[in-house]
Order: structure tokens, then sequence, then C-alpha cells
């Protein structure tokens, strides 16, 4: 079963709810197929992993964050939400395992600490999905990842065709809202809340190749449009907030879309989702899914 969470909104942002089964048409490989609309029940049990940067520039970016505690209560008052916080640099360390006690999750938010000139994103986000996958299937699993947009040491550099594979094989929706370091050191640097300069860094194809090369321009653009997440940046803090609340509103505005592809081919998938009937409205929804071949 391809899970297949989709976003309709009108052409003022705004959300589209109402719509039936027989609105949506779903397509693998240009194949259209049988799509099945589960209802999701009010307080549908979330798991969320939260992984954050702390390594290069991003402790810079921490006092832009504040928003994110609060922007997670409602979560928590559901009393059906789980909630992991991964924290990198060149390392990833898995800063508090899945806990439905908000205290928790906000003390260890308060005292982030600065870390290496590493942003393993690609190492974050293996970890972060590897977790989600141990969750129970009714629940749904959310990765949040705030970052900035080009992997700097990750392990799995070499390797980004098994970290599609990894999200593709997950029913994880990720949601990413990243920072732009050069931008940040600008802006902060005109406010005069600029401490350190920032040193400058190194910086027909398969579907899979097209991916790959996607994904090392934009790590975490590329992950939310493999999954049907949402991509945002944010040079404020209230910028910062906006996209959180959009975050926590949209985690329950999804369709619940579902189908059973018969005997797929191994490898990635590239799904099409889309309304029979469009009127201006746009659909956000997962864009791919990776088929296990036989061992």
């Amino acid at each position: 079963m391809v899970l297949i969470p989709t976003l309709v909104k009108d052409q003022r942002g705004g959300i589209v709810y109402g719509l039936q089964v027989s609105d949506f048409a779903v397509e693998d490989d240009g194949i259209e197929q049988t799509v099945r609309l589960d209802e999701v029940p009010e307080g549908q049990p979330i798991s969320l992993v939260v992984t954050i940067q702390r390594g290069r520039r991003a402790y810079y970016e921490f006092p832009r964050m504040e928003g994110l505690k609060s922007m997670l209560e409602p979560l928590f008052s559901l009393g059906t939400a789980r909630v992991a916080l991964v924290e990198f640099d060149r390392e990833v360390d898995l800063a508090r395992d899945f806990t439905s006690d908000g205290t928790l999750i906000t003390a260890d938010l308060n005292h982030l600490q600065p870390g290496n000139e590493g942003a393993a994103i690609l190492d974050a986000i293996n970890y972060s999905v590897s977790l989600l996958k141990k969750e129970p299937e009714e629940r749904e699993r959310v990765l949040l990842l705030i970052s900035e947009t080009r992997d700097h040491g990750s392990v799995l550099g070499n390797k980004l065709d098994a970290v599609v594979a990894a999200v593709g094989g997950s029913n994880t929706l990720v949601y990413t809202l990243t920072f732009s370091p050069s931008l940040s050191n600008i802006l902060d640097t005109e406010r005069g809340t600029n401490m350190n300069e920032m040193n400058p860094s190194p910086d027909l194809l398969a579907p899979l190749l097209m991916v790959v090369q996607a994904m090392r321009k934009n790590v975490p653009k590329t992950v939310a449009e493999l999954t049907g997440g949402e991509y945002e940046m944010f040079e404020t803090r209230k910028k910062f907030d906006l996209r959180m609340n959009d975050f926590t509103n949209h985690l329950h505005s999804r369709y619940m879309l579902s189908i059973a592809p018969k005997n797929p081919h191994p490898g990635l998938h590239q799904l099409r989702v889309r309304l029979k009937d469009a009127r201006n409205k746009t659909v956000l929804a997962r864009a791919s899914y990776w088929a296990e071949g036989n061992r």
C-alpha cells in the first residue's frame, strides 16, 4: 500500500475541503491506478521527528526559531502525538527519543548548542526516516527538517540513491524550513548582530538520476517534493513563525489517498496526483515511491 497524503489549495492559498475519492486521479509511471480515500480521524496519532541543524552557521538561526516550541504545543495538546528531536552537524545525534511530554522537547530546544563545521543533511534525513519506520503503521509519520539547503559532510553524500530509496519506501511526509547562511550573514551584519564573519566553504534521463541531481542542488526541497510535503525558506523570526503555523495547520488538512500497485517494478516510481476538475486548484502530493526488488 502506497500512502499519498494530499493537500489541495485554492488560488488564494486556502485549503480546499469536502472532495471525494472520485475527484482524484493518481498515475503510477503514467498508468492510472484505483484510488482509495481513507477518512482521517480527528486527532489521528502522529509521530513527528524534528531534525535541526546545529553545525556551520546554524547557531545564528536559533533566535529566529524561538516560535518552534509554541507551535508544537497544539500537537501535544491532542494527547496522541509522539515527538522525537534529532540534532546534527557532521554527526547525527538523537537528542530526545519519541515522547508525549512537550516539556521535555521544550527543555531540549532551550538548550540547543552550536556544532562543528559540518551539516550532514543526508545522514540526518536517513537517520530520522529510520526512526519513523519503527513507529506503528497506523500513526502518521512526519519529518520536520530545519537546515540550510546544501549538504556538507554526509557519509551518504556519494550514495544519494540510498537516501531516495529510504524516503521513498517509508510513507513519511517531509516538511522543510531552510535558511541561507550567506543571506543570514548579510542581514545580521546590517543589523549589527553578526559576531563573526562567515568563512566561505567550498561548496529522457532516468527518474532516479533526475532526483539525485536535484538533491545535489537542494536537499530539503527535493525531499519535500518527493513526499508531498512543503518547502519554505525563512530569514526572520516572523517568517519562521508563519511557516510553522502553516505546518501545524496543514498536518490535519490533507486527504489520505492510497493505491495498491500490482507487481511494481523495483526502484523509483513516479506518481502524479491530479484533480479531474482542477478549476484553479493546486495539488501538493507525493511525487514518487520506492519499490523493493526480489531478494
